[in-house]
């Protein structure tokens, strides 16, 4: 009597997981290295970073179409490194569309479903209730060039749920669409996930696109992660200087460590005058130091009561609707964009006081 077949199943919160994960093109240089990543069942994982970071590769890794040169890529707990694309079970929605221009929005949605050979009546079934959440049921008869951007990537994401797969992959999938379609789509996208539970790792470089729509975010650089978090903790407690530049806007201000107590250092900035700041890896005494703030931290403050305080010039204004831009120098030289209400009244010349506390800045090592 033969064995039952054991299949083994990952822990819900490593559904997909990288070990170790390399990848080279030309045997000398790495576009991935060493790659140790986890995606929870049912989780929305953006993989963020600037061209040539490593995240497209890693998504072609996980579907299939480019094979790790070191490592391992496991999903739901097996081995998919000599599996090829087809027999993963992952649907994937490309920038491009990638819809059929000769078949209707019918066609192209049932296409997954045709070549798995299900009976027409369930295809024909199940088309219908995906273009019913996309609402595009009354378009079924139309082709591709028929409809909208937006349309046709809501045609390819039906097309790419239809088969209700465990995982579905994104590359990159709005960047065609102009930006107030872009941030509708975002939102329909995460309407989607919610509704549907469904895996997803979702690749762009539009951090704001990361913010909004994911549950953790693995912002990559240089071939691997710099950092990974909830959308949270990567714009409130960045480990590095890339992270903090990359995730949302940040002033930097250079200066020399001059004492360290715990995790609170104090700065000496070049130009002059000195801060207390969050101490993030930083080095002894005498090393130079980046301190980096986010615009909407710093006060203007009335009197002397902040823990940093700073005299400044205002040097620009700019009104941004809900909220005014101010571009403010420091009397030791180095200029600060300050985030303020719209009902602000400071001028151009004018001369402001700006302060925050330690907790709204953190110094990092000199980037060399």
């Amino acid at each position: 009597m033969l064995a039952a077949k054991s299949v083994s199943h990952a822990e819900p919160d490593r559904f997909v997981e990288f070990v170790d994960v390399e990848k080279s093109y030309d045997g000398r240089t790495f576009a991935v290295t060493r790659l140790n990543m986890h995606v929870a069942k049912g989780e929305f994982l953006t993989l963020l970073g600037p061209s040539g970071s490593g995240k497209t590769t890693t998504l072609n890794m996980l579907a299939g179409f480019e094979r790790p040169t070191n490592g391992s890529i496991m999903l739901d707990g097996q081995s998919v490194d000599r599996r090829p694309p087809y027999e993963r079970n992952i649907g994937m929605v490309f920038q491009n569309y990638a819809l059929f221009p000769h078949m209707t929005v019918e066609e192209n949605v049932g296409f997954p479903l045709s070549v798995r050979k299900l009976p027409k009546a369930d295809v024909t079934t199940r088309v219908h209730k995906a273009l019913d959440m996309i609402q595009l049921r009354k378009f079924g008869d139309r082709r591709p060039g028929q409809l909208s951007g937006g349309q046709q990537q809501r045609v390819a994401l039906a097309r790419a749920l239809v088969f209700e797969p465990s995982l579905v992959l994104m590359d990159e999938p709005l960047g065609a669409l102009d930006k107030k379609l872009r941030e509708h789509m975002q939102l329909e996208i995460k309407q989607l996930h919610s509704m549907l539970g469904v895996t997803i790792v979702y690749v762009t470089h539009d951090q704001s696109e990361a913010l909004t729509m994911s549950d953790r975010v693995a912002v990559f650089n240089n071939g691997g992660i710099a950092q990974i978090g909830t959308p949270d903790s990567l714009y409130k407690k960045p480990e590095s200087p890339f992270v903090a530049g990359f995730i949302g806007e940040n002033n930097t201000l250079e200066g020399v460590i001059e004492q360290v107590s715990g995790n609170v250092c104090q700065v000496a900035l070049k130009g002059g005058g000195c801060l207390r700041a969050t101490a993030i890896d930083i080095g002894a005494q005498g090393t130079s130091c980046q301190v980096a703030i986010r615009p909407e931290c710093i006060r203007i403050a009335a009197a002397a009561d902040e823990e940093n305080d700073f005299e400044a010039t205002v040097e620009g204004r700019i009104y941004l609707g809900d909220h005014l831009r101010l571009l403010a120098r420091l009397d030791n030289g180095q200029l600060l964009s300050v985030k303020v209400g719209p009902e602000t009244t400071t001028t151009e010349a004018q001369r402001i006081r700006l302060g925050w506390s330690h907790t709204d800045c953190r110094a990092f090592p000199a980037q060399q």
